[in-house]
């Protein structure tokens, strides 16, 4: 996965607004079947903040690998178009995520990010719900 362009799908799910929430993240290799997978559960908050989480966590995890590229694809119109600048933000409880999402970002050779249709995002959504379901089978 070092050097080479990564595909980053990420998303949050929040059960209530807010309720309980978790993040998945995939991480895939372009042109390769390589991929990795995260969730975590993150405690209550809203689905805007987890989708925002769930792209801090890739974009860590994408960090350590040292892509040549990234490209982020969420099914959150909301991160999508604050990112890219075509939305404010308006949510101040979202502005210091924004910013560090927008950090991180800066730190890669080339990155966008692209808003897809959840049929796209399949894997990640299932693995923000895992995460869910998984703390409250602990608890």
């Amino acid at each position: 996965m070092k050097g080479r362009a990564l595909t980053l799908r990420t998303d949050g799910a929040s059960r209530g607004n807010p309720g309980p929430a978790g993040i998945g993240v995939v991480i895939e290799t372009d042109g390769t079947a390589d991929r990795l997978e995260f969730c975590a559960y993150i405690g209550e908050t809203t689905n805007n903040v987890a989708e925002y989480r769930a792209l801090l966590l890739a974009l860590e995890e994408a960090e350590k690998l040292s892509p040549s590229s990234v490209t982020v694809r969420s099914d959150s119109e909301l991160l999508v178009r604050q990112l890219n600048g075509l939305y404010k933000v308006k949510s101040e409880h979202l502005k210091p995520l924004v910013l560090e999402a927008a950090r991180r970002l800066r730190r890669f050779p080339a990155a966008r990010i692209l808003h897809v249709g959840r049929e796209e995002n399949g894997t990640a959504d299932l693995l923000a719900n895992r995460a869910i379901d998984a703390h409250f089978k602990k608890v």
